[in-house]
C-alpha cells in the first residue's frame, strides 16, 4: 500500500508541472464577523456520456439553479459549478480530478468511477476537500483510510450481502461471479465470497473480464462457465457494458430454462434510464432478477419527477436512483454551507508545506492549495440529518447512509416487477423497509419473503441451480474392493468394474436424475483384505475422490468431513449367538407362571369362592347343608371357575357382580397361560446370556467361515461366544448359515449407510431425493432380493425365564377383584347388622325386666344376643323376613290401648 501510494504522488507531482501557477484567492477570507461570500465553487466530476452521468446531470444542474434561484436557503450565497468529465478513463479522470482541485471547490460531488476515487481521495485527504460521491460503490473506500472521503450513496457491501440474503433463501449454494476486473469489481465480488461463506454458500469460480474487453472475449468467457456445474450467475459490471453479456448469453442459449441470472444495480439503472426499453432489449433479459436502491417514495420525489419532464439540460427520457443520489449531495453541501457561516466560518486556502517547490524545481505545486476550515465543513457534512429524494439522509460511524435498503426486480414480458425488498434491518420482506422500520427487526428465516419469479425460459418453477458439467469429466468414485460380504459390493470384471447390491442402488438413483451424470468406478483397496472405510471418506473429502459408492456407515464424525446422501439401508450393531431346542419337560405346565403366580392365583380361586358362599348361602339352597357339605361346594366351586364348569347357579344380586369380574379375571389367566404355553413348548430358545463384553476379550475375525467356525466351538474351546457386526452384513450371515444362529437382544446403535459426497455437493440432495422415490416405489426393496435374500430368520431373543408371566402383569386383575370382593362382603354384614337390630329390638317392660337382673346374670344376657346373631346370619332369607313381618305385628298390637265392648277405657284391676 505505501508503494502504491508513493506512486500516486509521483503521478500527482507529474500531473502538477503541466499547471500554470496560480494566485491564490481567499473567498471570504476576513474576519467572523464579514458578509457571507457572494460565490463558492463546488466542483462535479464523472463520466457525462454514461447512463449514470447522463441522468446525473440534468439533477445536479436542477439542484443548483434551485438552490441559487432561492435566496433563503445560502442567504445570498451563489454555488458555482465546476464540471469535469472523466471520459471513462481512469486516466484521463484522475488529471480532470487534479484540475479541479486546482479550481479551489469546497467540496467535490463524484466521481462515479471507483478507480478514480481511489486515487483522488488521496488528494482530498492531503488537501482536505470533502469528496461526496454519488456513484462509487466499492466497499474498500473505507472511512479509516480515506477520512474526506464521503459515499452519499449505498455501499456494495450491502449490495452484496443482499445478493447472498437471496441465494439462502432459494437454496443455492454455488455460484458463478462474472464481473469487471477493476476496483469495483473485484471489491464487490470479494465482499460477495465473504457473505456467501457465512451461509455455508461459495464462488465456485470467478470470472473476470477487462474493462474494454470486446464481445469475443466475452464469448470466450461465457462459453468456459457454461462447461462449469453452477448455472446460477450474478453478474457485477458497469452499465454501459452491461447488456453485451446477456447478447452473448443469449446467442449461447445461456437464456433458457434451468439458469439462473442475478445482477447488481447496473441493470435498472440502464432501464430506469429509458423511457420504454425497446423488445430486443427485453428480450435478452427475461427472467432476469436484479437489484435497486430503494428510494421511498414521497412527495419531494414526485415533484422532481414532474420536473424532470421539462428540465431542458437532459438527455434521457427518464432518471435513475444515481440521479435522486446526485441530487441530494447537492442539497447537502448547500445545507452544510448553511450551518458552516451561521457558525461564522470562513473559506480560506493556503498552500501545503510537503507541495513547495525546493532546490530549483520546475514542478510548480503552490497551484494546489489546502481547504482551511475543511475539517470543519467535513464535521458538518456529516452531522447533517434531512430528508431527501432518497429518503432519510445521515451518516453512521462509518460514514455509510444509514438504513441501506433495495428493491428487487424480476423481468419478464415487456416490464419490471417487484417481488420484494432488502434492508439491513429485516433482510428479505415483500413490506416496504420504511414500514418494517416502525417494526421490531425480524431476521429470523421464517421471517424471510418474496414473490414468485418468472426465471429464464418463462419457467415458474425455481431452477435447481446447477447440472452436471458437461466438459467430459466423469466423477471419480472410489469403490471398496471388499473380500467379504460380496453380495454389497465386490470387483466386476466388466466395464462397468464394480457390482454389488450398493452399485445397483447407486445406478438406478443416478437414472432418476432429470440430467447426465457421467462417472467411472475406482476400486479402493488391495483385494486381500477390506480397506478402511474411515480412509475412503477421508480422501473424499480431500477431493482425491468426488464421492464413494459402498457400504458405508453415516457416523457423526464423517458427516463432519462430507456430506451424505440419505440413507438406502438401515444399519447398526446387533450380537447374533448360537441357537439349541429347548427340551420339554415333565413340569413344563408349571413354567407359563412363577411360583408367585401359582399362589396368589390359588389363594383367590379359595377367597373368591368363599365370598360367593358367604353371599349366597341364606338365600341359596344350594350353597346350604351340613358343614363339611358346605366346605366342599366352596372347594368345588371355587376351582371349576377356572374351566367355567361349576353347577351351582347364584341368586344373590353381589353373588352375580363377583362371579362376573372373576370370570373376567379367570378367562385373561387362562388366554395368558395357554400363549405362555404354547411358547415354551414350541419355540426357539437362545442359549447366549450376552449383557455386555469387555474390550480385552473382543476378537477381530476376517471372514465369514471365521464367524461360523468360533460360534460352533464356543468361548471353552478356542471360539467365541458371540459375534458382533452391523445388521446387514449378521443378516446375510444368518440366511447363508440357514439360520443356525440367531440375533441377541436389540440392536446397539441406529445408523444407516448412504453415499459419501463433497461437501455442499448438490448431488448429495438429489440423490437422496431418488433413494426416497426408489423407495416408495418398491425398486429398492426389489433390489435388495435380487443380491441379498428375502427369507430373513426370525429371531428370538428372550430366553425361558423371561417369558415366564410373574405376578407384575397381573396384580391390577387381583387389586380390582380383591376391591369388589370386599365391597361386597361389607355390603351382605351391613345388611345383616340391620336385620339383627330389627329383629332383637324388646318392648319397654323387657328391657326393664333385663335391667333388673343381677349382675351375674349378664353373660347369659350377652350369650343369648350372641347367639341371635349368629342364628340370623345362618338363617334362611325368607325366614329373617318372616320373623321381622311378626315382629311389627306384635309390636302394633302392644301400642294398641286396651277397650270395652262398650267401647269405654277398661281401668286395670
Amino acid at each position: 500500500m505505501e508503494l502504491m501510494f508513493c506512486l500516486k504522488r509521483a503521478f500527482l507531482v507529474w500531473v502538477s508541472c503541466l499547471w500554470v501557477p496560480m494566485v491564490v484567492v481567499g473567498q471570504g477570507a476576513n474576519d467572523s464577523s464579514a458578509a457571507r461570500p457572494k460565490e463558492v465553487k463546488v466542483g462535479a466530476l464523472f463520466t457525462l456520456n454514461s447512463y449514470i452521468g447522463k441522468s446525473a446531470k440534468p439533477a445536479i444542474l436542477a439542484a443548483f439553479d434551485e438552490i441559487n434561484s432561492n435566496p433563503s436557503i445560502l442567504k445570498g450565497t451563489k454555488l458555482k459549478l465546476i464540471l469535469h468529465d472523466t471520459n471513462c478513463s481512469e486516466f484521463l479522470g484522475t488529471v480532470e480530478a487534479l484540475q479541479l482541485i486546482e479550481d479551489e471547490v469546497v467540496a467535490a460531488i463524484g466521481p462515479q468511477s471507483s478507480g478514480i476515487a481511489h486515487v483522488i481521495s488521496h488528494v482530498v485527504n492531503e488537501l482536505h476537500v470533502p469528496l461526496l460521491s454519488f456513484g462509487a460503490t466499492d466497499p474498500t473506500l473505507s472511512a479509516l483510510q480515506y477520512p474526506y472521503f464521503l459515499r452519499t450513496t449505498m455501499s456494495d457491501y450491502f449490495q452484496m450481502y443482499a445478493i447472498a440474503d437471496m441465494l439462502e433463501y432459494f437454496g443455492w449454494r454455488e455460484i458463478i461471479a462474472i464481473f469487471v476486473d477493476d476496483d469495483y469489481g473485484r471489491s464487490g465480488i470479494s465482499v460477495l465470497g465473504d457473505a456467501l461463506a457465512k451461509n455455508r454458500a461459495k464462488i465456485s469460480y470467478k470470472a473476470a473480464f477487462s474493462p474494454n474487453a470486446p464481445r469475443s472475449d466475452i464469448k470466450d468467457l461465457l462459453v468456459g462457465v457454461n462447461l462449469m456445474e453452477s448455472r446460477v450467475f450474478v453478474v457485477h459490471v458497469n452499465p454501459d457494458s452491461g447488456l453485451t453479456i446477456f447478447s452473448v448469453a443469449k446467442t449461447l442459449g445461456m437464456m433458457s430454462a434451468g439458469y439462473v441470472w442475478i445482477t447488481t444495480d447496473w441493470l435498472p439503472s440502464v432501464l430506469d434510464s429509458m423511457d420504454s426499453v425497446d423488445s430486443d432489449t427485453m428480450d435478452l433479459i427475461q427472467g432476469v432478477v436484479s437489484l435497486r436502491h430503494h428510494t421511498p417514495e414521497s412527495d419531494l420525489k414526485r415533484s422532481f419527477s414532474s420536473k424532470w419532464k421539462n428540465l431542458k439540460d437532459k438527455e434521457t427520457p427518464n432518471f435513475n436512483s444515481y440521479a435522486l443520489y446526485a441530487y441530494d449531495s447537492v442539497w447537502l453541501i448547500a445545507r452544510a454551507l448553511d450551518v458552516f457561516f451561521n457558525e461564522g466560518g470562513n473559506i480560506t486556502f493556503s498552500e501545503d508545506p510537503s507541495l513547495h517547490d525546493t532546490n530549483g524545481s520546475a514542478l510548480y505545486l503552490n497551484s494546489l492549495h489546502i481547504f482551511d476550515q475543511g475539517p470543519k465543513f467535513l464535521k458538518i457534512l456529516l452531522s447533517m440529518n434531512f430528508t431527501g429524494l432518497t429518503g432519510l439522509i445521515q451518516f453512521d460511524s462509518e460514514k455509510n447512509l444509514i438504513r441501506p435498503s433495495y428493491d428487487i426486480l424480476n423481468i419478464g414480458g415487456t416490464g419490471i416487477r417487484t417481488i420484494g425488498y432488502w434492508s439491513n434491518y429485516s433482510h428479505l420482506s415483500t413490506v416496504a423497509p420504511e414500514i418494517l422500520y416502525t417494526k421490531p427487526p425480524n431476521i429470523s428465516a421464517s421471517n424471510q419473503h418474496l414473490y414468485s419469479v418468472i426465471w429464464p425460459g418463462e419457467m415458474t418453477a425455481q431452477p435447481k441451480g446447477w447440472v452436471f458439467p458437461n466438459n467430459g469429466k466423469p466423477l471419480r468414485i472410489a469403490v471398496p474392493n471388499r473380500v467379504t460380504f460380496k453380495e454389497f459390493v465386490s470387483k466386476d470384471n466388466g466395464p462397468s468394474g464394480a457390482k454389488g447390491y450398493c452399485i445397483d442402488v447407486f445406478e438406478a438413483a443416478i437414472n432418476l436424475l432429470p440430467y447426465p451424470v457421467p462417472h467411472t468406478y475406482i476400486l479402493y483397496g488391495d483385494g486381500n483384505r477390506n480397506p478402511e472405510f474411515n480412509n475412503i471418506v477421508f480422501d473424499v473429502s480431500q477431493n482425491k475422490y468426488d464421492a464413494t459408492v459402498g457400504d458405508i456407515t453415516i457416523t457423526t464424525n464423517r458427516t463432519r468431513i462430507v456430506d451424505f446422501t440419505q440413507p438406502y439401508m438401515e444399519s447398526g450393531l446387533v450380537v447374533v449367538a448360537p441357537v439349541r431346542e429347548v427340551k420339554s419337560s415333565p413340569w413344563s405346565f408349571l413354567k407359563p407362571f412363577t411360583w408367585q403366580m401359582w399362589c396368589v392365583t390359588a389363594a383367590f380361586f379359595l377367597f373368591v369362592g368363599a365370598v360367593v358362599w358367604i353371599l349366597e348361602h341364606r338365600m341359596n339352597p344350594e350353597f346350604r347343608g351340613p358343614p363339611r357339605q358346605q366346605l366342599v361346594t366352596i372347594f368345588w366351586f371355587s376351582f371349576s371357575t377356572m374351566f367355567f364348569a361349576h353347577r351351582e347357579n347364584t341368586v344373590s344380586t353381589l353373588g352375580r357382580l363377583v362371579l362376573i369380574l372373576w370370570l373376567f379375571v379367570v378367562l385373561i389367566i387362562n388366554s395368558s397361560y395357554t400363549a405362555s404355553l404354547t411358547s415354551i413348548l414350541t419355540v426357539q430358545q437362545l442359549t447366549s446370556r450376552v449383557q455386555g463384553i469387555d474390550k480385552s476379550r473382543l476378537r477381530t475375525m476376517k471372514t465369514q467361515d471365521d464367524y461360523v467356525a468360533a460360534l460352533q466351538k464356543g468361548p471353552n474351546n478356542g471360539g467365541v461366544a458371540a459375534i458382533v457386526d452391523e445388521l446387514p452384513y449378521i443378516e446375510l450371515f444368518l440366511v447363508n448359515t440357514k439360520c443356525t444362529f440367531r440375533t441377541v437382544g436389540q440392536e446397539f446403535t441406529k445408523s444407516g449407510w448412504g453415499f459419501a459426497f463433497q461437501r455442499d455437493s448438490p448431488l448429495a440432495v438429489d440423490l437422496s431425493t431418488a433413494i426416497l422415490q426408489l423407495s416408495e416405489s418398491g425398486d429398492l426393496q426389489r433390489i435388495h432380493d435380487k443380491w441379498l435374500s428375502s427369507d430373513a430368520c426370525s429371531s428370538q431373543t428372550n430366553p425361558v425365564d423371561e417369558n415366564r408371566l410373574s405376578l407384575d402383569s397381573f396384580w391390577g386383575l387381583f387389586l380390582v377383584c380383591g376391591i369388589a370382593c370386599s365391597i361386597g362382603l361389607l355390603l351382605f354384614f351391613w345388611r345383616i347388622w340391620q336385620q339383627y337390630r330389627l329383629v332383637n329390638k324388646d318392648d319397654e317392660e323387657q328391657a326393664a325386666r333385663e335391667r333388673e337382673l343381677p349382675p351375674d346374670d349378664g353373660s347369659r344376657r350377652s350369650t343369648q344376643r350372641a347367639t341371635s346373631f349368629k342364628s340370623i346370619l345362618d338363617r334362611r332369607e325368607a325366614e329373617i323376613k318372616e320373623m321381622l313381618k311378626l315382629k311389627r305385628k306384635s309390636s302394633d298390637q302392644k301400642r294398641a290401648p286396651s277397650q270395652s265392648s262398650d267401647g269405654l277405657p277398661v281401668s286395670p284391676s
